[in-house]
């Protein structure tokens, strides 16, 4: 599937992130033309920053809420596919800056799909969302994309909202109008994800990171919480397919859930219990609430849409996910190369597929 990707003039915004950072190592990797558009390093430390990323794409600094400038860079870029990956991520801090988070995540919408709308040279085109763009109900099974889009705070909220944004533009402007060959629209909502290079605050697996390099307990606020917990190439490798084959036939042009089977749904307990498995050192977790804002109890994800579309399965379970996180931290902590970690890890992730797949 990555040699699709040869010579083909990728555009990604927030590509400095966790998530856009292994993506952009997908794509280099693949031989694709990589421009990325983000409003600088996201954490400190940063992935893209100490893997080098810098060096090997077309980086331009810019804030997704500036229309111009994103208009200008766009146009002087003329990308054939578009990741939209920029936003402001984090739950707790949309309940510190609501509005920031909002004109991010719904005008930063808004701004790309009008550079989209005006160009000329776009074919594919993938916003990646989140699984908690859904009315959380609390129910046992699965969320389908076909459910009420309704998320509870702002982070949430305003992702569902960015998904209402790209199925407007789909449908009044005929992005997706397949009588015209028009550009191919789709949102992916991909579940919890983990991978070597997260440091962003007020995530369990960077918590556990720190934890572990300072010597200090893990400190647990839910850990009866149920999520679908899956290793980041996981929904990357999900978007990629969605956006090659939409390119070569619009009608794949959908809204698809990303996320593991229902194995992988843990306990957040369970995943720091698989942390501390890996890591060892006599690292150990607490249990300690403090009272901050809501937090959804269960969150599941129905995939069926996306097996059956594209045959896709996920294939490193959670253990797995965990155990390849806990590899690449220990790597960058003892000041090894990340970079050639990510490659190799890329590169089991691949054979794995295919051996699974019966592929060689």
């Amino acid at each position: 599937m990555l040699e699709f990707y040869r010579g083909k003039k990728v555009f990604v915004t927030g590509h400095t992130g966790f998530k856009g950072s292994w993506l952009c190592e997908l794509l280099l990797e693949a031989g694709a033309d990589v421009t990325g558009y983000a409003s600088g390093l996201p954490t400190d430390p940063a992935l893209y920053e100490i893997a080098g990323l810098q060096r090997e794409i077309h980086s331009y600094e810019g804030d997704i809420r500036d229309r111009d400038l994103l208009k200008k860079v766009f146009d002087e870029v003329k990308p054939e596919i578009v990741f939209h990956l920029a936003a402001q991520p984090i739950v707790r801090d949309s309940y510190q800056q609501p509005a920031y988070t909002y004109e991010t995540n719904v005008l930063g919408t808004v701004n790309i799909l009008e550079c989209i709308r005006q160009s000329e040279y776009v074919r594919s085109f993938v916003n990646v969302t989140t699984d908690k763009v859904y009315k959380n109900r609390e129910w046992v099974w699965g969320y389908r994309e076909n459910e009420e889009l309704d998320g509870y705070d702002p982070y949430s909220n305003s992702k569902s909202c960015s998904e209402l944004v790209t199925n407007c533009y789909k449908n009044a402007f005929a992005l997706g109008d397949k009588s015209t060959g028009g550009v191919a629209v789709s949102t992916a909502r991909a579940g919890n994800v983990i991978g070597g290079g997260d440091f962003a605050n007020d995530r369990i697996i960077p918590d556990c990171v720190r934890a572990a390099i300072a010597k200090k307990e893990i400190v647990v606020r839910n850990p009866y919480s149920v999520r679908p917990y899956q290793h980041v190439l996981e929904p990357l490798h999900a978007y990629l397919v969605i956006a090659a084959r939409q390119y070569e036939n619009i009608r794949y042009a959908d809204c698809y859930n990303v996320g593991p089977d229902e194995t992988d749904c843990f306990a957040t307990g369970k995943l720091v219990d698989l942390f501390v498995q890996y890591w060892g050192e006599g690292l150990r977790w607490v249990n300690q609430c403090d009272d901050g804002p809501h937090e959804a109890g269960y969150l599941r994800l129905d995939c069926s849409k996306l097996k059956a579309a594209f045959d896709w399965k996920p294939h490193w379970n959670l253990q797995t996910a965990v155990q390849k996180t806990v590899e690449w931290t220990k790597c960058w902590v003892q000041d090894k190369s990340v970079r050639r970690c990510m490659e190799k890890q890329i590169k089991e992730f691949y054979s794995d597929r295919a051996q699974q797949e019966g592929c060689v």
